[in-house]
């Protein structure tokens, strides 16, 4: 691709060849141009991703601070565990990375299902007492149709039809 720019070649043209945009290889000449070689290097082994985003004493810290009261009288939900962990690295942590931190300690909020303000449990119940009269298992089975792919043929070796 450098070699292609150096000869010449737009960044379009190159685009057509190689199968990258013509954004892409204008990133790659600008890196090159700034940094030199070192710029077109494979970056992919020198990312974060092995490093924990928090450290194993803080996840400790937040082990303990899962098992009392959430903060301010709140539940512990991924919101909350990304406050918490936001004030104490000094930098913002999004919602998601608190639920998989909350996940990962073991914490699982069981909370029912909202109720309606006007539900009535009787009619409820009544409601689905209704259903036991037509479930699947108290019907009979329905009859087999008929199969529409031409008559039964015996694929018994040796044996000749009738």
């Amino acid at each position: 691709m450098l070699w292609l720019l150096a000869r010449g070649h737009t960044a379009t043209a190159i685009a057509v060849v190689t199968g990258y945009s013509a954004y892409w290889i204008g990133q790659v000449a600008h890196r090159y141009n700034a940094q030199g070689p070192a710029g077109v290097q494979d970056r992919r082994h020198h990312t974060a991703t092995g490093r924990p985003l928090v450290p194993a004493a803080l996840q400790e810290e937040l082990r303990q601070a899962l098992a009392g009261p959430a903060p301010e009288g709140d539940d512990w939900t991924g919101r909350t565990v990304a406050e918490w962990l936001s004030r104490k690295l000094g930098r913002p942590v999004p919602y998601w990375t608190g639920w998989s931190y909350l996940r990962r300690l073991g914490l699982k909020p069981l909370h029912p299902r909202p109720r309606h303000v006007r539900a009535d449990a009787g009619e409820q119940e009544a409601f689905k007492g209704g259903f036991d009269r037509l479930s699947a298992r108290s019907r009979p089975p329905s009859p087999k149709p008929p199969s529409r792919s031409g008559p039964t043929t015996n694929t018994a070796s040796g044996s000749s039809p009738s």
